[in-house]
């Protein structure tokens, strides 16, 4: 019998090649991924190639070693964290409408990524001095000071009482979504955060207005 393929056999498929941007991309997923499942700090690069399909050697061909793969990692929070912001920022209304559509969206990102706030909040618990750690802070800093201006501008709108400490309810709706995140882990992913934060939400509001006289 003739094996050799006639013009009508179809090629073989070309096996498929991914540049380095996506292969870092890849990486990242990859950490994001393993972060929910393990402490941040026993995530090796072992794991991380495995996850990723390559061979531990072709993961260093695109970062020249782990810390620049816990770099771009960081990297990577802060650009899809700031562009949930946006997103719900762009999106019009009221200050508080504003607010309450971030809170939503900030619960469906780590929904969708529990990785996220383990990584972030197991770096912020390090002690002091970790370029890691820097980069936690400004991640976490940057999006309070951008709930600070949407509660600022919701005082001057009249929506929340003036005497609200802004530095202090920026705290209390991070810590709130922190607060689910915790609990969903507890409760080995039973709670459901969405759901949970359509009942929460009002609870935090009324927080920011206060006890009614």
């Amino acid at each position: 019998m003739n094996d050799t393929p006639t013009l009508d056999t179809p090629p073989a498929e070309p096996r498929q090649r991914h540049s380095a941007e996506e292969r870092r991309e890849e990486a990242v997923e990859a950490v994001i991924a393993l972060a929910s499942e393990h402490s941040p700090e026993g995530i090796t690069t072992q794991a991380i190639a495995g996850r990723i399909g390559v061979t531990h050697g072709a993961l260093f061909r695109h970062f020249p070693d782990k810390a620049a793969i816990w770099r771009t990692v960081f990297d990577w929070l802060g650009v899809r964290l700031g562009r949930v912001a946006d997103v719900a920022m762009a999106s019009g209304g009221t200050p508080l409408e504003v607010l309450e559509r971030l809170f939503h969206a900030q619960v469906a990102f780590v929904a969708d990524h529990p990785g996220v706030p383990r990584i972030l909040f197991h770096e912020l618990q390090r002690p002091a001095g970790s370029p890691l750690q820097a980069l936690a802070r400004n991640i976490v800093g940057g999006y309070r000071e951008r709930l600070k201006t949407l509660i600022r501008r919701a005082k001057e709108a009249g929506e929340l009482p003036d005497s609200l400490d802004e530095e202090a309810a920026a705290v209390l709706f991070v810590g709130t979504v922190q607060g689910l995140v915790v609990q969903s882990t507890l409760f080995s992913g039973a709670l459901d955060l969405r759901e949970a934060a359509q009942r929460i939400f009002p609870l935090l509001l009324n927080g920011f207005h206060g006890a009614k006289s």
